[in-house]
């Protein structure tokens, strides 16, 4: 098997070179990931993008040209397959709440990046939303305000899920991984993942954060344990 082939690979977009320095030290800690480029401006991380198309890009919110939310947005319509990490100095509720909307699915504070980066990249890649813990329950509350997509939330959609369905919902809605999920219930990760699959499709909800967003409505969960 050829390990080169299997790394994911990684940009940084960050207009410090000291704090580029550390983010990529943190990240090849990890030898499934090679870091392939750095770039110090939105303009010029969006051309190297294009050029290098990494699975993963890491972005300061705050940069010299483009914000961190714009270059997002720009990257995803250019390469929708790439999945995005927001790194920053603010906790500003409105900017983290922006930047999912934008397309991002990760966000961590630059002062606990060292501990939560690479956690966060391996939820990223997979497709989940991530949300450093220190901000993440003033995230929810907020996007509890946005309007949901047309979904009719009703109990009888939630009645439609099995018990164990019922159970897997709850605990995803609480932050939870699959892999602890999987811990927890003496499942495999297949069998978790599969069960997520057909919540769902039962109601109809395409995202971790609309499925928060239901169980917060249907008061399944306490938005207070998104706190650490």
């Amino acid at each position: 098997m050829n390990h080169q082939n299997n790394h994911k690979k990684i940009m940084i977009i960050d207009d410090h070179p000291l704090f580029r320095e550390g983010l990529k030290a943190i990240i090849e800690r990890d030898t499934r990931y090679k870091v392939i480029g750095e770039a110090g401006t939105g303009r010029q991380g969006i051309k190297m993008a294009r050029e290098l198309k990494p699975d993963l890009a890491v972005i300061d919110i705050s940069l010299p040209d483009l914000n961190g939310i714009q270059v997002t947005q720009e990257m995803i319509d250019q390469l929708p397959k790439i999945k995005i990490m927001i790194v920053s100095m603010h906790s500003k509720i409105d900017y983290i709440a922006e930047a999912f909307q934008a397309g991002a699915l990760g966000y961590v504070a630059k002062d606990s990046a060292s501990d939560r980066l690479l956690h966060g990249i391996d939820c990223v890649l997979k497709g989940d939303y991530f949300l450093d813990s220190s901000v993440s329950h003033q995230v929810v509350e907020k996007l509890l305000q946005f309007p949901v997509k047309e979904a009719k939330i009703a109990d009888s959609e939630y009645g439609s899920l099995t018990p164990r369905e019922q159970e897997v919902m709850r605990l995803l809605a609480e932050g939870s991984t699959p892999k602890e999920i999987a811990d927890k219930l003496c499942i495999s990760p297949k069998t978790v993942e599969n069960h997520r699959a057909n919540i769902m499709k039962k109601l109809d909800i395409h995202s971790t954060m609309e499925l928060v967003r239901y169980a917060a409505r249907l008061g399944l969960i306490d938005v207070d344990l998104w706190k650490e």
